[in-house]
């Protein structure tokens, strides 16, 4: 059960407050808990605390640094199951995805323990002509300084992790807001932080609203602002000043389904059905468009329909439930308002296309126009397309068609074509015989285009996080 009231976090202390906001139920509605808000000077405390606690972090040696993050991974399996329940009420995310991000955050924090340890730098060898003997180079990588994060509602868990830790293990501190929609797994986060022997003013977690994070994007002593969600990035960046700026803005992620791949079917089908639909496709890297190639094309969405039609809908927390509700109402009814605009303009709906609140059937189209919002926009529901392609040439012209290039998919035999996908495609990451939804919390995860700047993955955060600093020695 969800405790009654949350606090904020303000310089690693839980903080109360007279405005409360409301924390619903995504799937019944009803109240669930509510959070403290903080005011403008408790932001201001935060920004404060977080640059005085610079050089108390920047001193935290690597080994403590070590044992905080697997501290906090040793508390997040001890809380699995409570982690899981707050993901699943606040986020409406069925009860087995939700068991999934826990594990998630948990390798996440076990990941940058690790690399807390071999933040290393490098020898440069100078000595390139003869007035340079006897000088040598030396890097090491220095912490920013106080970095800001906002995070968005979708992985509530694993994608604050993404930020948190990283932070920890390169030695700086932070303020985040975590999305006001879905705010409980940050602050049990928060909580779990607290009980470390982190410098003061290490971390504070602000349960605000977008309209009062200003501070976080604008004030100039943060050295960088990490953001995950929509386009607004673009806009965030603009106001961000000089500080360093990492963006992850989403996509609407192709899957290329290979002529080669007629025996293999029932697999495909089987990821495509998951990349599309596991958490009501609200996944940056969701699968959106699907390219068949014209020889497998019918057999691949005769079987891609039925399995649509057997997924279990309803309460999230029935551990039978696949398909859970979208985050909100407004959300349901905008994609429901693509599909019907796809259809109208001639797309023909193979299943779902109805709405029930914030309940959205899990869709599939074909014939969608390629200037439809639902082909050129990020859906970010359980919705997919699916369209035939005869030449390799083609399939790869339709997946680079986008605007967007987080991630893209392709399912072949054929290391050539394997190859030039990975060559070709305007994309942050290609995977080879899987979804694009596939992500490890080591590798680097980012976008091309509109789908960002930067890549998170632990080690490449901490690189973001961090600067190269050179010394030069010339020997005596």
């Amino acid at each position: 059960m969800l405790n009654k009231s949350y606090p904020y976090y303000l310089a690693n202390r839980p903080q109360a407050s007279k405005t409360m906001l409301e924390v619903r139920d995504k799937y019944s509605g009803r109240l669930a808990t509510r959070v403290a808000v903080p005011d403008a000077k408790a932001v201001e405390k935060a920004i404060a605390a977080a640059v005085n606690a610079a050089k108390p972090m920047r001193e935290f040696k690597p080994w403590a640094r070590q044992t905080v993050l697997q501290y906090c991974a040793a508390r997040f399996a001890e809380r699995r199951d409570e982690l899981a329940e707050a993901l699943c009420i606040e986020a409406g995310k069925p009860i087995k995805d939700a068991a999934g991000e826990v594990t998630r955050l948990i390798e996440t924090f076990r990941i940058a323990a690790e690399e807390a340890v071999r933040i290393n730098g490098e020898t440069i060898n100078l000595e390139l002509a003869s007035r340079l003997d006897g000088y040598h180079g030396y890097t090491r990588r220095v912490p920013l300084g106080p970095v800001s994060f906002i995070t968005p509602f979708n992985f509530p868990l694993n994608l604050v992790a993404h930020k948190v830790a990283p932070a920890i293990a390169a030695g700086c501190p932070f303020v985040l807001k975590p999305s006001e929609k879905t705010p409980i797994g940050a602050l049990i986060i928060g909580e779990v932080l607290a009980e470390t022997d982190l410098p003061k003013g290490a971390f504070s977690i602000l349960t605000l609203d977008g309209a009062h994070a200003a501070p976080l994007v604008e004030d100039p002593r943060f050295k960088l602002l990490s953001f995950t969600g929509g386009q607004v990035g673009w806009a965030l960046k603009a106001r961000a000043g000089h500080k360093k700026v990492t963006l992850e803005l989403g996509g609407n992620a192709a899957c290329i389904v290979d002529a080669d791949q007629d025996g293999k079917l029932d697999h495909v089908v089987q990821r495509l059905v998951f990349g599309a639909f596991y958490q009501s496709g609200q996944s940056c890297i969701g699968v959106q468009r699907i390219y068949a190639h014209a020889d497998i094309y019918d057999a691949l969405k005769r079987k891609l329909v039925a399995a649509t039609k057997k997924l279990k809908a309803g309460d999230p927390k029935d551990r039978s439930v696949f398909l859970g509700p979208m985050i909100d109402e407004a959300a349901a009814e905008r994609l429901h308002g693509w599909i019907l605009e796809a259809k109208q303009a001639g797309g023909r709906i193979l299943c779902g296309g109805k709405r029930h609140g914030n309940m959205l059937d899990a869709t599939l189209m074909e014939n969608v126009p390629a200037d439809a919002k639902a082909n050129r926009m990020e859906a970010f529901g359980p919705f997919a397309l699916l369209a035939p392609f005869r030449r390799f040439d083609e399939a790869i012209a339709m997946v680079n068609d986008s605007d967007y290039g987080l991630q893209a998919g392709i399912f072949t035999d054929s290391l050539a074509h394997a190859m030039r996908a990975w060559n070709e495609l305007e994309q942050g990451g290609v995977i080879v015989n899987d979804i694009p939804s596939f992500r490890v919390d080591n590798m680097p995860y980012g976008g091309v285009k509109l789908s960002g700047l930067g890549r998170e993955g632990v080690r490449y955060a901490i690189e973001d996080m961090s600067e190269t600093r050179l010394m030069v020695m010339r020997e005596s």
